[in-house]
């Protein structure tokens, strides 16, 4: 009988990052980091030195950046560097500009936003974590996993390694399902986008409550019109993202739809502490979620995602506390603070909108 999952929730970036390093200085068989930013600053430096001494002791570490947000690393000498250590480093989609990138700009979008920590294939870790020193204090949501569910989390790593390098992997022949808790995958494929139909069906199905932190909001029609629905049926639907993020466009643009959702019953809250950069969602205390997806129509499309989906109630009442704490800091939006406003005040909302959509 498969023993249930475990489970440890991080709002600190720190303290995950501190976890991170603990289980891999214990690693003695393998280490698979799948990230979409790593910035060798103090942090950073901090886990390749540890990863090179596991190499050291017999180790297998992969690693596998995406391009765009590990850009300081792309084009230098670190490939090669780590190789010789025994560590073999991927990045994801080159930067070069090709014939294809330059007339498709959509292409650009392509990106490998998954964040996959796996050790041993025993402990995982997800979440919206970044390895980078200056998102210390970030709020960030992630979490580390002990359980079934971890091989699924090797499992698709192994899969994007394969993409990325076009060396064939060795798949286990039965991965065990934990009822609880399952990775789920978002594709650029329309076929593959089983996260997002996974969000949009939880959606639907809520009764009672709909609990969304995103930091960057742009999300696509059908969202808007499923979120809608539900508080228009008289579910309790919050959507708590940044008063402002490192994002100012994606700022603009989710202003856009503030009018909207408020005049249909939906209740917006701005978080201006700090950065809120976690990507979490909780509906009814049955189903919940945390991981790298955006509600934002470039992460829903055409980023490659991964998250953790809950059925434990346990852990989606913990996310569920994480919600309220932070909702508790934050400004709730209003429809008379909107009517406010003068319409030559939103026309740059809508400009950027546009100009993504038209993207």
């Amino acid at each position: 009988m498969t023993a249930p999952t475990s489970w440890t929730l991080y709002a600190s970036n720190e303290l995950a990052w501190r976890a991170m390093i603990a289980d891999c200085e214990k690693a003695t068989e393998s280490i698979v980091l799948e990230q979409f930013i790593f910035t060798p600053d103090e942090f950073g430096q901090r886990m390749i030195d540890v990863c090179i001494a596991r190499a050291a002791a017999g180790v297998k570490v992969r690693f596998l950046w995406d391009a765009i947000g590990s850009f300081s690393f792309f084009g230098a000498n670190i490939v090669e560097d780590l190789r010789k250590k025994g560590i073999e480093l991927v990045f994801w989609k080159t930067l070069v500009p090709t014939y294809y990138t330059i007339h498709n700009i959509r292409s650009w979008f392509l990106r490998n936003h998954r964040r996959t920590l796996v050790i041993d294939n025993k402990i995982g870790y997800t979440g919206s974590i970044c390895i980078r020193d200056t998102f210390k204090n970030w709020r960030d949501t992630n979490v580390r996993l002990e359980g079934s569910v971890v091989a699924s989390m090797r499992s698709a790593f192994d899969l994007m390694w394969q993409k990325a390098t076009d060396k064939k992997v060795d798949f286990p022949a039965h991965i065990a399902r934990d009822p609880d808790f399952s990775y789920v995958t978002n594709s650029p494929s329309p076929g593959k986008r089983h996260l997002y139909r996974s969000y949009v069906a939880a959606i639907r199905h809520a009764e009672k409550y709909i609990y969304i932190t995103t930091p960057y909001f742009v999300p696509t029609h059908r969202m808007i019109r499923v979120l809608k629905l539900a508080a228009h049926r008289g579910v309790d639907v919050r959507i708590l993202i940044p008063a402002s993020s490192d994002i100012l466009t994606i700022d603009l643009a989710a202003r856009s739809f503030f009018d909207t959702l408020l005049s249909s019953g939906v209740r917006i809250f701005l978080y201006a502490e700090t950065l809120i950069h976690a990507k979490t969602m909780v509906v009814d205390g049955t189903w919940s979620t945390v991981g790298t997806l955006n509600l934002d129509a470039a992460s829903l499309l055409y980023n490659y995602e991964a998250n953790i989906i809950s059925l434990n109630h346990t852990f989606s009442e913990e996310l569920k506390e994480h919600f309220t704490r932070d909702v508790e800091r934050a400004k709730e939006v209003t429809m008379e603070e909107r009517r406010k406003m003068f319409f030559i005040e939103k026309i740059p909302e809508y400009l950027v909108r546009i100009v993504r959509n038209f993207l």
